[in-house]
């Protein structure tokens, strides 16, 4: 039999790769339908037949981070920047319930206008709509986590983009690869559902690299993990460089499912910038989430991480009705719960 297969099979039936095994199947370009099935099966037997839709408020653009690859960095002066008040957070909140979303996902630059208290009141009122919430608001101090953790907010998302320490600090200049894993570290101990995640094709990335991000990932336990295509932005450092490639992030998202079961997988936004029905074949290669976005008005576009981000002109509800129908077409149904991770025995 192939060997490409076999590791496949092996990896749909324990669960379990090496790295030079992972590195394999990342490199194989000729069994990328296998691979996809499998992870599709393994989704279909863990986390089922329903995909969550989490409602994503995008409520500031300001960052006072430079990330090189992103369009909300500091430096970035072509961006008009924006931000909510709490009461217009609290309004789209209330909104996204009215569109039936069971939990939101607040997410935003480094913007310290935010402070704990402020965070701490948007949270406490939109707990008051029986909404699940996932905060989405950079790296912060156990404390500032605990705060709130006490009003009840569920879960946080916050990518480690890369394991590889040096790429990590060359491409966030000023920040620490250390401090990100005590974040996550942090959350966990805390009691947050902790989302991570990577981008693929960064410049200087290699498929070793990726391998260890999906190590790092089952070694955390995260419980919700993005993976999404490295989309040059023209207004940052990197505005030259060559786009990810989305079959990778495709695969890279196939073997975190096959080796972690029962976590949560957006079908990232970024997949379908890059390719037409990119969600759809997400959902079909392993992912049971997608995160359609709630922000009303101009802040759609102006939440400009990557350029050719989909669906900034339409409409929350409309995003509502297409992302609902798309799910149909491929068999799958909407869930209505709040989509909390299922944890399964591990074997």
């Amino acid at each position: 039999m192939d060997k490409i297969i076999e590791l496949i099979e092996k990896a749909e039936k324990t669960h379990d790769l090496k790295r030079d095994e992972i590195i394999e199947l990342l490199k194989d370009e000729e069994h990328m339908n296998e691979l996809f099935s499998a992870a599709d099966r393994v989704r279909k037997k863990y986390v089922g037949d329903e995909v969550e839709l989490r409602g994503l408020i995008e409520f500031s653009n300001i960052c006072k981070r430079n990330c090189m690859y992103c369009g909300l960095r500091r430096d970035n002066s072509k961006l008009k920047r924006y931000r909510l008040t709490e009461e217009e957070i609290i309004d789209f909140a209330r909104k996204a319930k009215g569109y039936g979303y069971q939990t939101v996902v607040l997410q935003s630059g480094e913007d310290d206008y935010y402070t704990v208290s402020r965070m701490k009141h948007i949270v406490s009122e939109i707990k008051k709509l029986d909404l699940a919430i996932t905060l989405s608001i950079g790296e912060k101090t156990f404390e500032e986590y605990k705060a709130y953790r006490e009003v009840n907010s569920d879960r946080y998302l916050i990518r480690i983009e890369t394991t590889d320490k040096k790429l990590y600090e060359d491409l966030d200049p000023g920040m620490s690869h250390e401090n990100r894993k005590r974040c996550l570290a942090d959350l966990k101990k805390l009691g947050y559902e902790v989302g991570s995640g990577c981008l693929v094709g960064l410049p200087n990335q290699t498929i070793e690299s990726l391998a260890d991000d999906i190590l790092f990932f089952k070694e955390i336990d995260a419980d919700m993990l993005g993976v999404g295509p490295f989309i040059p932005n023209e207004d940052t450092p990197l505005g030259n460089e060559k786009k990810g490639d989305f079959y990778l992030s495709v695969k890279v998202m196939a073997l975190i499912r096959l080796l972690m079961l029962d976590i949560n997988i957006p079908a990232t936004t970024a997949m379908e910038s890059l390719v037409p029905e990119g969600r759809s074949i997400a959902l079909k290669a392993g992912a049971n989430v997608v995160m359609p976005n709630v922000t009303e008005g101009e802040y759609r576009k102006l939440y400009a991480l990557y350029p050719g981000k989909i669906c900034v002109n339409d409409t929350p509800g409309h995003c509502r009705q297409c992302i609902s129908l798309k799910i149909s077409k491929i068999g799958r149904t909407v869930s209505l719960t709040k989509g909390f991770r299922k944890k399964t025995a591990k074997l």
